[in-house]
C-alpha cells in the first residue's frame, strides 16, 4: 500500500477516504491511534490514506480535483516536518522523564 494522502487529522483523513471509497478505491486510514500518544498538544501528521499500490494514481487525481474544489487545504511543502518535530520533543521529553524517574528509585 501506498500512502495517497497526508492529513492535518484523524477527520479529514476520514473525509478523504470516503471520497476515495465512493470512488470505487479501497482505503485504509493509518495513525488513529498514534493520535492518542500525543494528548492535549494538537497532533497533527500522522493520519494518512493508504491506498493499493494500482489505485495510487487515480486516488492522486480525485485528491487534487477535492482539494482544488476548495473543500481541502493541500498540505504546503515544509510542513511535513513540523509534526515529525513534535512527535521526536515528545519522545525525548518522555525518555528522559523515565531516566531521571529511574535514577528517583
Amino acid at each position: 500500500m501506498q500512502i495517497a494522502y497526508r492529513a492535518r487529522d484523524i477527520t479529514e483523513a476520514h473525509i478523504v477516504a470516503g471520497l476515495l471509497k465512493a470512488n470505487g478505491i479501497e482505503t485504509h486510514v493509518g495513525g488513529l491511534y498514534l493520535q492518542g500518544a500525543m494528548g492535549e498538544i494538537g497532533a497533527a501528521g500522522f493520519s494518512n490514506v493508504h491506498v493499493a499500490d494500482e489505485d495510487l494514481y487515480a486516488a492522486r487525481l480525485l485528491i487534487t480535483e477535492y482539494e482544488a474544489s476548495g473543500h481541502a487545504s493541500p498540505a504546503e511543502e515544509g510542513s511535513d516536518d513540523k509534526p515529525d518535530s513534535y512527535a521526536r520533543w515528545f519522545l525525548l521529553a518522555m525518555a528522559v522523564l523515565a531516566l531521571i524517574w529511574l535514577n528517583l528509585r
